[in-house]
């Protein structure tokens, strides 16, 4: 089972992020990312889907054409944990 990040390890860990962000509550972390057309954008969520099985966690997300906006939250923690930030590293590093 995963922990919560809370204070100094939560703070380090979005650091190192760029580009998410912090929702008001705290409790998720957001991104939008734009791809040159939808086939890019789709290519990019089905590449997500198939680490988001291995990790056995999901992203929110919604796609319009070439637009994905995706958020990261561990519900069962009522907030962030290790598997977000592994998760947003992956999704990070596909998308440069």
């Amino acid at each position: 089972m995963s922990k919560k990040l809370t204070g100094d390890v939560l703070t380090q860990n979005l650091a190192a992020l760029e580009g998410w962000h912090l929702n008001a509550d705290g409790s998720a972390i957001s991104h939008s990312f734009r791809f040159a057309d939808f086939n890019a954008a789709f290519g990019f969520m089905s590449r997500i889907a198939l680490m988001a099985e291995r990790l056995d966690h999901h992203p929110d997300w919604h796609n319009v054409y070439n637009t994905v906006n995706i958020t990261l939250s561990t519900h069962d923690v009522g907030g962030l944990s290790d598997k977000d930030m592994v998760l947003a590293r992956f999704i990070s590093s596909l998308a440069a």
